[in-house]
């Protein structure tokens, strides 16, 4: 039981990590079209 003392925060700490990565991606347009690029692939020659 001593070891959730110290995998606790540990894992709130990697949520956390992730939750701000992923409000970047968000902010910096990083999800904004999804589409295109697999669409582009096939009209490129």
């Amino acid at each position: 039981m001593q070891i959730l003392i110290l995998f606790v925060p540990m894992a709130i700490l990697v949520s956390f990590g992730f939750l701000v990565a992923f409000l970047w991606a968000a902010r910096n347009r990083q999800f904004e079209d999804l589409e295109t690029p697999s669409h582009r692939i096939l009209y490129e020659d």
